[in-house]
C-alpha cells in the first residue's frame, strides 16, 4: 500500500485529501505544518507527497524544496487557491504537479498519476 504524506495547514482539507487516498487504498499520514510534515518525512519513506503551498509556518516551495533534496525522485502535488503557480520555478520543483483548490476527488488522483510520471514511475497501486 503506498503512503502519501500531506502537507496541509487547513484540518478540513487535510481531512478531505485524507479520505479520499483511504477509499482508494493509500496509507496517509497528515502534518498540519510544514515542521510537522518534515519530522514525518524523517521518520520514515513515502511513496508520495501533497503540499499546500502556503502554510502558516513556512512556505510550501521551502518545504516541496526540502523534500526534493532528501528524496529527490519523490512525487509531489502543490496544491494552492491561487489560480497560477508562476513562483514554481526552482529546480527542485520542476516535476511538480500544481493542483488548484477547490478540486475534485478524481482531480486529486489524476494529479498523483501525473507526479509519479513526472518521477519517472508509477505508483504502487491501482490509482
Amino acid at each position: 500500500m503506498p503512503r502519501v504524506l500531506i502537507i496541509d495547514d487547513q484540518k478540513d482539507v487535510r481531512a478531505m485529501v485524507a479520505i479520499v487516498l483511504r477509499v482508494n487504498r493509500f496509507e496517509v499520514v497528515e502534518a498540519e505544518s510544514g515542521a510537522a510534515g518534515l519530522k514525518a518525512f524523517a521518520e520514515c519513506s513515502f511513496d508520495a507527497a501533497i503540499v499546500d503551498i502556503f502554510l502558516g509556518d513556512t512556505s510550501g516551495v521551502d518545504v516541496i524544496a526540502t523534500l526534493r533534496e532528501r528524496a529527490p525522485a519523490l512525487p509531489v502535488v502543490a496544491v494552492s487557491g491561487m489560480t497560477t503557480l508562476d513562483f514554481m520555478e526552482s529546480p527542485h520543483l520542476a516535476d511538480v504537479v500544481c493542483l488548484q483548490k477547490p478540486f475534485r476527488p478524481n482531480d486529486l488522483l489524476q494529479s498523483l498519476r501525473k507526479a509519479q510520471a513526472a518521477a519517472g514511475g508509477e505508483l504502487p497501486a491501482a490509482v
